[in-house]
């Protein structure tokens, strides 16, 4: 509880928050892929690969630095040691936002482009990637936090149609709603990040959305 009595004594105004634009690849290929992607597990067929927000999805990147964190997601194509999500398809996952364990915030995409960074949410969310969690550990730091409190309102104002703020390892708890959009029954995986306590103190410090459907 010492997290949430030190936050809710902050005046989070006074914290101002530079967006450093660090784009990662999205060539032709990628947004290919992405379109694919969309059709082949929403089966929807798209013009483009534009989303409109719905919800925000909080995640650890399990990697200690904010470089090798990074690098995972620049490349069009999925690297060779994700056996688990590659079956689905050769899209390499991406983020709208990493957060490094400074707090220091990195825009990696355009906000209204589709990430590949949850099942079933793809089309109707934007991702923070928060470095860190590695071992699937609550490690998460107060600058981070911090730097997420800024993000959510940041988006809360800039996307009225943003309804949620979830974690990732609550995802499913969409998929018997409307938003839930994927098609193959079997492509699942287990997510813990960020935890438990990261989206309590989060949830503290942020108005105006509902909790995840499972709750």
């Amino acid at each position: 509880m010492k997290i949430l009595v030190l936050l809710f004594t902050l005046n989070l105004s006074l914290f101002a928050y530079e967006i450093i634009q660090t784009p990662i690849q999205f060539d032709e290929k990628r947004i290919q892929l992405t379109k694919d992607y969309i059709k082949n597990h929403y089966g929807l067929n798209v013009k483009n690969i534009k989303i409109i927000p719905k919800i925000v999805l909080i995640h650890y990147t399990a990697i200690k630095t904010y470089e090798t964190s990074v690098e995972r997601f620049t490349r069009s194509t999925l690297p060779n040691d994700r056996p688990e999500i590659s079956k689905a398809s050769a899209l390499n996952v991406s983020t709208h936002f990493m957060v490094e364990r400074d707090g220091t915030i990195h825009q990696l995409m355009p906000l209204d482009f589709m990430a590949r960074h949850v099942i079933g949410l793809n089309y109707n969310s934007i991702g923070i990637e928060n470095v860190g969690g590695v071992g699937y550990k609550e490690d998460l730091t107060v600058n981070q936090l911090l730097a997420n409190i800024f993000l959510v309102k940041y988006l809360q104002k800039k996307f009225p149609t943003i309804e949620y703020v979830v974690g990732h390892h609550e995802y499913r708890c969409f998929e018997d709603t409307e938003l839930w959009l994927e098609k193959d029954d079997g492509y699942r995986t287990e997510k813990f990040d960020p935890g438990s306590e990261f989206m309590r103190d989060l949830r503290f410090n942020i108005s105006g959305f509902k909790a995840a459907p499972c709750d």
